[in-house]
């Protein structure tokens, strides 16, 4: 070790790294050498020794090397500086603690500003490096002088030192277009780098600065124009980095297609391409067929369709079809060239023009119907399920033009327990539209699919449909009609179109294996280290908002926001904007006149009623109530006075919680793209909050998660931002309790208790409604005062009193009694009427509605009988089910 032989010096370095491991407490012995070559005046030595030192995973040895990586990374020669900043990386990660306590990252952020281009570049990657394993570290803290810095440095250092600086300028979001626009001019000629890497990272940085620039700047087009050649440079590599570069412009195409859609001529297929290169060919050619090219690709289909390679031909024809669906005035063109290819007899051509003319048809009805017929003569070739299952739909389909369709459908009949289930299922589907369209022919054909579909299959799909056609058409044949031979929704374009969110993701990946498989990393990247969400930076006001729904629309005042929430029938449009920042608070009720209905709702207006009054209750004052407008009960004779009918303490309610339902279903994943909602709402100590179970049942990481409610009966509002801590990756679930408070904006609602919400996340935004249960608005001061609560029974119309019976409730008056006062139904008097206990009750919403009751028990009698009175009458209906719901849970 103590050599001055350079070479031999790096084979013994290179032994130390490979059994320090192994050997620990010899490595350390080696520690003394590092120190003493980390001062070799010779900077290829210092270089070696602290490379070693970084390659040494051994905890013992770490803290020794401190000192010598802190003078390294000082050191005079910029060579030595580079290897010292990798080391760092290296070092955090097998000692993170370590690197922090020593300061070591705030000195390599002091490198990003070293003359050096390299040293500038190691820092670049060694900061993300360490950034990726700590994603809430920002580390990385860029601005536009440190991003300065990094451009300048990009035109000098060595091809992976560029490929470092340009995916560190892709993960920043310039403030505005115009530093969008700088950037992009500074990176523009990376564009023609002989290495590929640092074409597809300069296109990546590009791509998302694109973002930010208006289309009508006239350098967007120019940017367009320069994007292409080097593009199209990358496809004269070779196979696997052309597949690889393919796979990039796949992506490309499907966001920004007019980049490369003048250049349809180099995605021809070569006869010597690979097939997994002619493959991902034919894709793009699809994507960018149009109007202008199609002719050209026509021809060019055509002559794939001959080819030897059997996979090759079946994309091709299934190509042919798809322009077709793309691009209207080729259909005609489209179908007559797939005639031509069945004309051919070769088998599986065959199979794969019936399979796309069937989409031909889904997509242009009543136009094509006339090559039925040859389509008909082909039938005794079909072997593959899908071809057969096509053929079938066709005359299911089209069984009134096929004069023998229900002798052709008898042949497949034949063999139905061996054909696939796909096959199964289209036959009885087609059977049962043929037997619509033309009963008298074919009722024995019906019932043999029907009775071979559910009795003599254990398919419980096959079994399932077949019970369902038998019942609709024994039972209702007009529904059966317009059930199966309903009319159907013409298909979409392209189906194999990314999601679009997915998409704007995988562009910020371009150029490393996530762009390669079309899935974002955290799907094949295991355990989060190194998992970053990314997303594409938001149009700036200056550029058009028709792109971008997060900003306002041209022309709006700038404090108004626009809807966002479709109006569409009980969704009301005014679900408010989804700016989905924290909670407005809008004026207390106080202030604020409610109405439901024309109803005064009582808000406070009780307390006037009686504040007068001396405590005793036979004041100068008080009258008493005359016995009609009081309960029967209450009427009756009574001993000792009123007070002996108010035996209960007064008070306040109890700080226990009231009655909490289980969680339910409130957004299922399939309406949500994969976000699925359970929840429910609590009350306790007087406050109300929402309590939410959030499911990730997509492929891709959730973020940026936000509530929003729509006006509604009491106000309810979120009284603080939808906290999702940490980014709910796939499969995972998270429990969040949303507090909320009822000073919201408020307009009735059908039924009352109704509630719209809106979530939005980084996927989409998404809408439901759910009834929240009356008793989380039962305040905690409702118990009324005895003197009040006659003169209010008194007060209130008797048109404003509901009957209604509570059954199969097996408690007695006590129970009752406690289990109303936790969910804060207060009993303000109970006493025994010809054997029957009678609970008067009163109980207070958040916006002032005061509802007072009458509880008749008959000891014995599981079935109770309630009155309610209420200056708001639409109210009672939804107390009576905060009863029931309160005593039978």
């Amino acid at each position: 070790m103590q050599t001055d032989n350079l070479e031999l010096k790096k084979l013994v370095y290179l032994y130390l790294m490979n059994y320090a491991k192994s050997q620990p407490d010899m490595a350390i012995m080696a520690v003394n050498t590092f120190v003493k070559d980390c001062e070799d005046p010779n900077p290829l030595i210092r270089a070696l020794a602290v490379r070693t030192m970084g390659c040494i995973r051994v905890d013992k040895i770490t803290e020794y090397l401190c000192e010598p990586l802190r003078k390294c990374l000082k050191d005079e020669d910029p060579y030595v500086r580079k290897t010292a900043a990798v080391c760092v990386a290296k070092l955090h990660d097998i000692n993170a603690q370590l690197v922090e306590d020593q300061g070591f990252l705030d000195t390599l952020k002091d490198l990003i500003s070293d003359s050096n281009p390299m040293v500038v570049a190691n820092a670049v990657a060694a900061l993300s490096e360490i950034a990726e394993s700590h994603p809430s570290s920002n580390l990385l803290d860029l601005n536009p002088q440190s991003i300065n810095k990094l451009l300048t440095a990009l035109n000098e250092c060595t091809e992976w030192g560029q490929i470092f600086i340009l995916d560190c300028l892709a993960n920043y979001t310039p403030k505005d277009d115009r530093e969008a626009q700088s950037i992009c001019e500074r990176v523009t000629p990376r564009l023609s780098h002989a290495n590929s890497a640092v074409v597809l990272s300069a296109v990546k940085v590009l791509m998302k600065f694109m973002e930010m620039l208006s289309k009508d700047l006239d350098y967007y087009g120019t940017l367009l124009k320069k994007l292409a050649p080097p593009l199209v440079t990358l496809l004269s590599a070779e196979p696997e980095l052309q597949y690889v570069a393919l796979r990039n412009i796949n992506l490309i195409v499907q966001k920004r297609p007019e980049i490369l859609k003048h250049e349809m001529k180099v995605f021809f297929v070569k006869y010597n391409d690979p097939i997994y290169v002619k493959l991902e060919k034919l894709d793009i050619m699809i994507r960018l067929a149009s109007q202008a090219n199609i002719a050209q690709v026509l021809a060019e289909l055509k002559e794939y369709a001959t080819e030897v390679d059997v996979d090759f031909v079946r994309k091709a024809v299934r190509a042919i079809g798809r322009c077709a669906i793309k691009v209207e005035q080729s259909a005609e063109r489209c179908v007559s060239t797939l005639l031509d290819l069945i004309q051919t007899k070769v088998n599986y051509v065959v199979q794969e023009a019936i399979v796309v003319i069937k989409d031909i048809f889904r997509k242009y009805p009543n136009k094509y119907e006339s090559v039925i017929a040859t389509l008909c003569e082909n039938l005794d070739s079909l072997d593959e399920p899908e071809a057969r299952a096509a053929m079938i739909w066709i005359v299911g389909e089209y069984a009134e033009r096929i004069d023998n369709a229900d002798e052709l459908l008898e042949g497949f009949l034949e063999g139905f327990h061996d054909e696939s289930t796909q096959v199964q299922l289209q036959l009885l589907t087609a059977i049962v539209k043929l037997f619509l369209k033309k009963p008298t022919e074919t009722q024995e054909l019906v019932q043999q699919v029907l009775s071979l579909a559910t009795q003599d299959s254990d398919n419980p799909d096959l079994r399932d449909r077949g019970y369902i056609y038998w019942r609709l058409l024994s039972t209702d044949p007009v529904a059966a009609k317009e059930v199966v031979l309903a009319e159907k929704p013409l298909i979409s374009e392209e189906t194999d179109l990314i999601e679009p969110t997915l998409l704007d993701e995988l562009i910020c990946y371009i150029g490393t294996l996530a762009s390669v498989y079309h899935k974002p990393p955290s799907a094949f990247v295991e355990g989060g280290r190194g998992v970053v969400h990314k997303s594409l930076p938001p149009r700036t006001a200056s550029s058009e908002s028709t792109e971008s729904p997060e900003t306002a629309p041209a022309g709006a005042p700038p404090g108004e926001q626009p809807d966002v929430i479709p109006a569409q029938g009980d969704l009301l449009g005014d679900l408010l904007n989804l700016d989905l920042g924290p909670p407005v608070s809008s004026p207390p009720l106080a202030t604020t006149s409610v109405q439901m209905g024309a109803v005064d709702l009582l808000g406070g207006g009780l307390d006037s009623l009686m504040g007068d009054e001396p405590e005793g209750i036979g004041g100068p004052n008080f009258v008493a109530p005359p016995a009609a407008t009081v309960p029967a009960s209450l009427g009756a004779p009574i001993g000792g006075g009123l007070s002996d009918l108010f035996d209960l303490t007064s008070g306040v309610g109890t700080l226990s919680g009231s009655y909490v339902a289980p969680k339910a279903v409130w957004l299922p994943a399939m309406k949500a793209k994969g976000l699925e909602i359970l929840g429910t709402f609590t009350r306790q100590v007087g406050s109300i909050s929402m309590d939410l179970q959030l499911t990730n049942k997509a492929l891709q990481v959730m973020t940026d998660f936000a509530i929003q409610f729509n006006r509604n009966s009491f106000g309810l509002a979120p009284a603080a931002p939808l906290q999702v801590h940490a980014p709910l990756s796939p499969n995972q679930t998270v429990e969040i309790s949303l507090p909320l408070n009822t000073v919201g904006s408020v307009m009735k609602m059908e039924p009352l208790n109704n509630l719209q919400v809106a979530v939005k996340n980084n996927i989409d935004v998404f809408y439901f409604s759910t009834l929240y249960p009356l008793h989380i608005l039962f305040v905690e001061d409702g118990k009324m005062d005895r003197q009040m609560f006659l003169a209010t029974w008194k007060d209130i119309p008797n048109e404003n009193e509901a009957q209604f019976q509570i059954r199969d409730c097996p408690l007695n008056a006590e129970a009752v009694s406690s289990k109303l006062q936790s969910s804060n139904i207060f009993t303000i008097a109970k006493r025994n009427v010809e054997g029957q206990d009678m609970l008067y009750q009163s109980l207070k919403l958040t916006n002032g509605i005061w509802v007072l009751a009458e509880l008749r028990i008959q000891p014995g009698n599981p079935s109770f009988t309630l009155s309610l009175k209420c200056r708001a009458p639409e109210v009672s209906q939804h107390v009576y089910q905060a009863y029931e719901t309160i005593l039978k849970n």
